[in-house]
């Protein structure tokens, strides 16, 4: 059993900063990513970091911008959100595969085994 937490979102102006925070509890080594969802839209992915914490994959939208870590003593999952868009808002979820690798994870949410309840991000001025 894997439990997520999110953290950290909340009301930001466009090109400001966020850091999202995960604490897992429960077996850690699996891929774990980030997803984001708008009202009457699909979740999608956002990032994606496997078991290693060497591979990890980005969504072409935020690609240069957001930056996912996992800090494995601390048993946290991490998103780094800089210059951020009113197009990046969205309640965002933690994620975790259970598999070490994360394949296609990315861009089938189907393949999530746990879900946090999410944390909400808006980018407004």
């Amino acid at each position: 059993e894997v439990r997520l937490v999110e953290s950290g979102g909340g009301l930001v102006q466009p090109g400001g900063s966020l850091r999202l925070s995960c604490a897992a509890s429960g077996y850690i080594y699996y891929c774990m990513a980030w997803f984001r969802q708008n009202p009457g839209k699909e979740r999608e992915g956002v990032a994606t970091i496997d078991s290693s914490l060497i591979d990890t994959n980005y969504a072409d939208s935020v690609k240069g911008r957001f930056t996912i870590s996992k800090d494995i003593a601390k048993t946290t999952l991490y998103l780094q959100m800089n210059s951020l868009k009113p197009e990046d808002s969205g309640t965002y979820y933690c994620a975790a595969r259970t598999s070490r690798s994360c394949g296609d994870v990315l861009t089938d949410p189907g393949k999530v085994g746990y879900w946090g309840q999410g944390t909400q991000v808006t980018v407004s001025s």
